[in-house]
């Protein structure tokens, strides 16, 4: 393998930037049946939800304290904000963890990564390329999900502001803005589990072992921060933070939480994907 790639360093017109370039790869990646099928489980998600609420009626005013579930049919932000709540805790881990951690261990399980390698792939240029598909296909799922909401939301329930449970409202473009705002914070938060996919992905040849894994880990996480007896230690667990996008779903936004949470995910993130460039440099590539 080295003899190889070293060939093909000195060979004329050999570039190790131009191999496996990205627009190939997300090619390769967009084309596979797993991508669509998560494409449009996301895109239905919304549809669901409409024929939930016109089944089962006004959420609001059922005697209890008013929650953001309640003004799901408010208005088409309402709607989108509703669907972003119901999903940002698991739903959306999953085409995360897929996308990331699908991506190095099917080569091995399709016995292709070697072969990748002696192309010549630099292992690093090859890593590099799956990694940024991988998150740039987890940005347009997340992307996806509001987007279709939005529409679905405004088509059945109109265009207005977006009405706060704890009183006032946001107005509509600001509310658009501020949702935009809201989905990168997710995919933010969602880097660990990104980094946990990639790097379990550079360890196995079992594509299911690396996605389930990482979604296995990620409920972990999940569970511990339900622990209050953890205390403040809680603070230091991605989980913790996820839902600190509702503050900025206020009259008055509040960026503190979204702030920490942000740079507890991003820290985790880039330990992880250092931890996949390193082993990944040193393995011996069999498969």
């Amino acid at each position: 393998m080295s003899t190889l790639t070293e060939t093909a360093e000195t060979a004329p017109g050999y570039r190790a930037a131009r191999t496996l370039p990205v627009r190939v790869e997300l090619v390769r990646q967009l084309g596979r049946r797993r991508t669509l099928v998560m494409g449009a489980i996301l895109a239905a998600l919304p549809l669901i939800l409409l024929a939930a609420f016109a089944i089962g009626g006004d959420p609001a005013g059922r005697g209890r304290r008013i929650s953001l579930m309640d003004t799901a049919t408010a208005s088409g932000a309402n709607f989108a904000a509703v669907s972003l709540f119901v999903s940002a805790g698991f739903l959306l881990v999953i085409p995360v963890a897929l996308f990331c951690g699908d991506t190095v261990a099917s080569e091995a399980g399709w016995s292709s990564l070697r072969y990748l390698l002696a192309a010549p792939v630099p292992r690093a240029r090859l890593l590099w390329s799956k990694l940024v598909v991988g998150l740039g296909m987890s940005l347009a799922a997340m992307i996806l999900l509001p987007t279709v909401a939005l529409a679905v939301g405004t088509a059945a329930y109109g265009w207005g502001p977006l009405l706060v449970p704890t009183g006032g409202a946001v107005e509509a473009g600001t509310a658009v803005g501020r949702l935009a705002v809201v989905v990168l914070y997710l995919f933010v938060s969602q880097l660990v589990t990104a980094g946990l996919a990639f790097w379990l992905s550079t360890r196995t040849d079992a594509p299911l072992g690396a996605v389930g894994g990482a979604v296995g880990l990620t409920i972990v996480g999940n569970v511990l921060d339900a622990v209050t007896a953890l205390g403040h230690w809680r603070d230091f667990l991605p989980a913790h933070w996820q839902f600190a996008w509702a503050d900025l779903l206020q009259p008055h936004a509040e960026w503190a939480g979204m702030a920490q949470g942000a740079s507890v995910s991003v820290t985790y993130a880039l330990v992880l994907f250092a931890l996949a460039f390193r082993g990944f440099t040193r393995k011996d590539i069999v498969s």
